[in-house]
């Protein structure tokens, strides 16, 4: 059973990369500094195409995991989702430094964003079939923390070997052709790392159902679950901060790279430098969370982390050094790994356990249903304000808009046990 969660874990440090190289700290700077017309336009087209992009998987992704949870084999799903993200990012390399290239970029990115959040809904539905309800929390942890080493080793391979001056393969700098190298590296990367998981890690059983009816008992489940979710208040409410707060973290991870590159001017070299700064800090700070969630619970864990957030997030905003920049935006790190992972926990302890598919799938819908408003949000404001600042000021509110939430939100099962 050991390798089969490792093996389960290992699809974190596949599946990062996309999220670290395209999502945030290479693709999306490249994009703003070198394929859009300005930064701060390139900033605004970037958020709608990733506010896009979270409306369809919120809108699709619950659909998908109830018909998922009705057909009862979930690998076949991650496998269609991973080679269509994998598919996009490869083809980002053909996207050069012209804004006749605006568009197609814009819709690469939307649909490896697509295929590499929807992967995510059934690979998270797999864990409480996986570890005891005592260590969901340490391998929820564990697993984000393979994600930021997988992310971090990758951006060392992309800033050597292809970003930086004298790189191991020393490529033309025409048309940026030592930035777009990275993509078939990142697409190539996400395909090898995830064959374990197909490998090794146990499916469901399939239950013989055929697609046809699995999608209309889907479709009456969600329904169900929509209204049923009115008898189960504390998940609802748990639901809703964790909407806030995810919505915060998407538009983040969507914007941190552009935002190192417009405000502070770095280049393509110094924000990956910075990517694997902030990767060691997360993956540290969601290896340590991940037996801190299993101590204290997975409440006061998220509690903990959004404050974390908060404060050296706000501090980033108002500082103009690119050094505090630095020391403000590692320490961050320290937190998003253990929000993510013990909101994961959360739900594997608190929803019951004949529910607990439907409860995932609710999961699923909290975390995409909004996540368009964060990104478009950031776009707007830096568009009419013409600062990025101003623009990506809405991440910290909807973290402390998440941390309100959170104030009403009842212990899970082993912070009761430590409150008892």
């Amino acid at each position: 059973m050991k390798r089969a969660l490792w093996s389960w874990a290992l699809y974190d440090w596949a599946n990062s990369g996309f999220a670290t190289l395209v999502q945030t700290f290479v693709f999306a700077a490249y994009f703003t500094r070198a394929i859009a017309v300005d930064p701060t336009v390139g900033t605004a087209q970037w958020g709608n195409a990733m506010g896009i992009a979270g409306l369809v998987i919120g809108l699709g992704g619950p659909l998908l995991g109830a018909i998922a949870d009705r057909s009862g084999m979930r690998k076949p799903w991650i496998g269609v989702f991973t080679l269509l993200c994998a598919g996009a990012t490869g083809l980002l390399w053909f996207m050069e430094p012209s804004p006749l290239f605006v568009w197609p970029a814009l819709a690469l990115a939307c649909i490896g964003t697509i295929g590499a959040e929807c992967a995510m809904i059934f690979y998270n539905a797999m864990l409480p079939d996986m570890a005891s309800p005592d260590r969901i929390g340490r391998w929820s942890g564990w697993g984000w923390g393979l994600g930021y080493a997988g992310g971090l080793t990758l951006l060392v391979l992309a800033l050597y070997g292809f970003v930086e001056q004298g790189a191991w393969f020393d490529l033309p700098r025409e048309n940026a052709l030592h930035v777009r190298a990275v993509m078939p590296l990142t697409a190539a990367w996400y395909l090898l790392f995830s064959l374990p998981l197909f490998l090794w890690t146990p499916d469901a059983r399939p239950t013989g159902i055929p697609m046809g009816m699995a999608v209309r008992q889907a479709m009456g489940r969600l329904r169900k679950s929509v209204r049923d979710i009115r008898e189960y208040r504390d998940i609802a409410v748990f639901l809703l901060a964790r909407m806030l707060y995810n919505d915060g973290l998407t538009t983040m991870f969507a914007f941190g790279g552009i935002y190192a590159a417009g405000t502070f001017g770095m280049g393509p070299g110094e924000v990956i430098l910075f990517g694997i700064g902030l990767n060691v800090t997360a993956g540290l700070g969601a290896a340590a969370f991940a037996w801190l969630d299993d101590w204290i619970g997975p409440r006061r864990t998220i509690v903990v982390s959004l404050l974390g957030l908060i404060v050296p997030g706000a501090a980033i905003l108002l500082v103009q050094d690119r050094t505090l920049f630095w020391i403000f935006g590692l320490s961050l790190g320290l937190f998003v790994g253990p929000v993510q992972a013990s909101s994961r926990s959360y739900l594997a302890r608190t929803a019951p356990a004949e529910i607990r598919n439907e409860m995932f799938g609710l999961f699923a819908l909290s975390g995409k249903l909004t996540s368009f408003f964060g990104p478009m949000l950031v776009g707007w404001l830096t568009l009419f304000s013409g600062s990025q600042r101003v623009g990506m000021s809405a991440v910290i509110a909807l973290f402390c808009l998440g941390l309100l939430g959170m104030a009403f939100v009842p212990p899970a099962i082993k912070d009761k046990e430590e409150t008892s």
